[in-house]
């Protein structure tokens, strides 16, 4: 066994978990280190708390003056809890988050000292952005960017800093993160829903959308992990014999939660509660060692903000407790990969939820409004919807009899259908008052009867509706919950802006009563967006072929489902809603390509490297113990050699075989890749990498798993898939 894979089996054994206990109830501690609203009452000054609360519920503009005081007095808060520096946290293109640690400190002359935070440093600051992705925005010598305090999301304490959420944008004012084209898709469903909400109750002045996730992650041993440089360097195994026992009991899932990995959970729902953020899920998920962490629901700014701080928590807490979190899509084969179900719903100020039905036919009218809208808006931008959630990693997991599959679909339930099909049979024009009656009694009057228990649960859908939400479950567990946030807000705004226009038409035009207009336009959406719905098996070739037939798009690969984002109807899109300009959308394009590049570029060199500098040596090393047996064997067994010694040649006959199949595909890999490199278009650069690199991973991989199989395991380098997913 290597020196490396003992001491980590070794340290695992040995490892003794630490004990957390819960002393203070999860409701005591919730928020004690987020300067939210009840904070902001006792710290700021009547004008100023007013200032910030109109900024977070109507957007108004903060003056400098109230800046000035928010600053000091959050500066005063996070002094008393020991804070020493400030920084704006955002969130780059880069996937993760950013930030800059600056001390309240400064000299005043003397030999003397202050603790200083002023408006201008809580309103803006300058990092560098020259570093950080922005798709040709800006030029590698221009480093100027901004940073700007989103005061939608409250400022929080992490360690001894006092963390600022804010928009990342170039000198140029252009969006160099996930939240900026957020924020702004967030305004525009806001007031395209809200127009909408004034057929219905003309009270309504807002409407928010409201986002639950679901994060899917494995936990290993860290020393283990550690030995594998697979791990290491990509987050995935990139090689490895599958387990004997893997899942195929079902005894995983939603069992005992093991005791090293609840204390984990423990201390991170603990660190979650003091930042803010609403955990209230955990349990065991399919994979040996895979777990998942579910909120309450958040409008959607902060349900982002709070997603990603928890992924980074993750990774500290869990060192603490000798963990390493894969957050990857796919980081072991043979076993189920991680998503991240996106739930999306909308809610006006009223608190309705305008995803789930009323009591009355009007808010089932309501409901039925918002629900065929954004079945429209999937059907015509399902090619786009797809482009938000497409990674190198998140390939590995879409269609994979694990996940949803590429193809983008809407599973609405067996009952709602019915009430879609009679809803399409509504006549066109004015309405007799027998059919209105049919209409608000028969079939909109008894939805909330019918949702009571919608339909079982379609894993199979990419987007279903599940009650009183929608639910993405194609969202990748790596990924920024802003993208696929920002997309789908971005098309229900200018579905609900297209609807308001018709029924607006049909009235003036038509002489028609609103909601004879509503049901007209309705009807109408209905039949356009059927190729959209579908209720059975998206796993099967079937749908594959179905869907062909009814038009949608089955993008499999990251450099075909990105080619929607360019195209002119997002672009026309994204820039009549105000959310991103044509440079926006074209530098998001270019930087989710070239990611894509790179991910494969930095696997294949790490494969290459275990392959010919740790799995053929350690495969020659046993061959040749094995040529030494065999010479043994005839000098001892000379007369009865051949038979003797048959399984041993045979042995080692296929061990050459397997180290000739990695060397050669090893070689087949670089020169792909070389010719990859040499492209200096990168949509090409990308297929070639797709294409013509990535398939030699599964060439190697099947020769050094099978080595695995014949090598002696006391001599094999690699910490092997039963350590890492059985031991505990």
């Amino acid at each position: 066994m290597s020196t490396l894979r003992f001491h980590a089996i070794k340290e695992s054994l040995n490892y003794k978990p630490i004990l957390v206990e819960e002393k203070e109830r999860r409701s005591d501690l919730f928020g004690k280190n987020v300067f939210n609203e009840n904070t902001m009452r006792h710290y700021l000054t009547k004008d100023a708390f007013i200032g910030v609360m109109n900024a977070i519920q109507h957007g108004k503009k903060i003056d400098r003056s109230v800046a000035d005081q928010v600053a000091s007095s959050m500066k005063d808060w996070a002094l008393s809890k020991g804070v020493t520096h400030y920084t704006h946290w955002f969130q780059p293109l880069t996937g993760t988050t950013a930030e800059k640690h600056d001390a309240f400190f400064e000299t005043v002359g003397g030999g003397m000292a202050i603790e200083k935070f002023g408006g201008n440093q809580l309103v803006q600051q300058e990092p560098d952005a020259s570093s950080f992705p922005s798709g040709g925005i800006r030029n590698t010598f221009e480093a100027r960017g901004y940073t700007a305090w989103d005061p939608t999301s409250p400022a929080f304490i992490y360690g001894t800093t006092l963390c600022i959420p804010t928009i990342f944008v170039a000198y140029t004012g252009e969006a160099l993160d996930y939240k900026t084209p957020l924020l702004r898709a967030l305004h525009a469903v806001d007031d395209a829903a809200t127009a909408i909400c004034k057929y219905f109750d003309k009270n309504v002045k807002k409407v928010t959308s409201s986002l639950g996730w679901e994060q899917e992650y494995f936990l290993i041993d860290k020393m283990m992990a550690a030995s594998r440089p697979d791990i290491t360097l990509t987050g995935r195994t990139l090689l490895g014999h599958s387990s004997a026992k893997g899942q195929q009991l079902d005894d995983h899932y939603f069992g005992s939660i093991p005791s090293r990995a609840l204390n984990f959970m423990r201390e991170l729902e603990t660190e979650c509660m003091l930042l803010g953020i609403p955990v209230k899920t955990r349990h065991n998920e399919v994979a040996p060692n895979q777990f998942e962490l579910a909120p309450i629901y958040e409008e959607a700014n902060l349900a982002v903000d709070h997603n990603a701080l928890l992924m980074d928590i993750m990774g500290r807490v869990a060192s603490r407790h000798n963990f390493k979190v894969l957050l990857h899509e796919k980081p072991f084969a043979g076993v189920n990969g991680s998503g991240k179900h996106n739930n999306w719903s909308l809610s006006t100020d009223k608190g309705v939820n305008l995803l789930a039905p009323g009591k009355t036919p009007m808010s089932n009218l309501q409901f039925l409004t918002f629900f065929i809208n954004t079945i429209r808006a999937v059907h015509t931008h399902e090619a786009l919807l797809r482009a938000a959630i497409a990674s190198a990693s998140n390939d590995h997991r879409l269609g994979a009899n694990e996940a949803p599959p590429a193809i983008i679909s809407v599973f609405i339930g067996e009952q709602l259908t019915k009430v879609l099909e009679e809803l399409e049979g509504v006549t066109k024009g004015k309405l007799s008052p027998q059919e209105k009656t049919e209409l608000k009694l028969n079939v909109v009057g008894k939805i909330p009867d019918v949702l009571l228990d919608n339909t079982d649960r379609n894993r199979t859908s990419p987007f279903a509706f599940t009650g009183n939400k929608f639910e993405f479950r194609a969202v990748g567990s790596t990924a920024n919950c802003g993208n696929p946030m920002t997309v789908l807000n971005t098309i229900v705004a200018k579905q609900l802006k297209d609807f308001k226009k018709e029924v607006d038409a049909l009235i003036d035009k038509k002489d028609l009563k609103k909601d004879e207009a509503v049901f007209n336009v309705l009807r109408e959406y209905i039949k356009a967006s059927k190729a959209i719905l579908f209720e059975g098996n998206g796993y099967g070739e079937a749908w594959e072929k179905e869907a062909k037939k009814r038009g949608l798009s089955n993008n499999k690969t990251t450099p075909e489902a990105l080619k929607a984002r360019v195209s002119k109807e997002a672009i026309a899109l994204f820039e009549e809603m105000g959310v991103m300009s044509k440079i926006e959308t074209e530098a998001r394009y270019e930087i989710e390509v070239e990611a894509y590049i790179m991910h494969i570029q930095i696997e294949s060199r790490v494969l290459g490297d275990i392959a010919r500098n740790h799995i053929v040596p350690t495969a020659v090393r046993y061959q040749n113990i094995l040529v030494e047996n065999v010479r043994g064997l005839k000098e001892i067994f000379e007369e009865k050699y051949n038979s003797v010694s048959r399984e041993q040649i045979n042995l080692i006959e296929e061990i050459s075989k397997h180290i000739e199949g990695i060397n050669a595909n090893v070689t087949k890999m670089l020169e792909a890749r070389k010719k990859a490199n040499a492209s200096k278009d990168i949509e090409k650069k990308a297929h070639a990498y797709c294409n013509n690199v990535k398939p030699l991973f599964d060439d190697i991989r099947y020769h050094c798993d099978k080595l695995e199989l014949l090598v002696d395991d006391e001599i094999w380098p690699l910490t092997k898939y039963r350590e890492m997913l059985f031991t505990r």
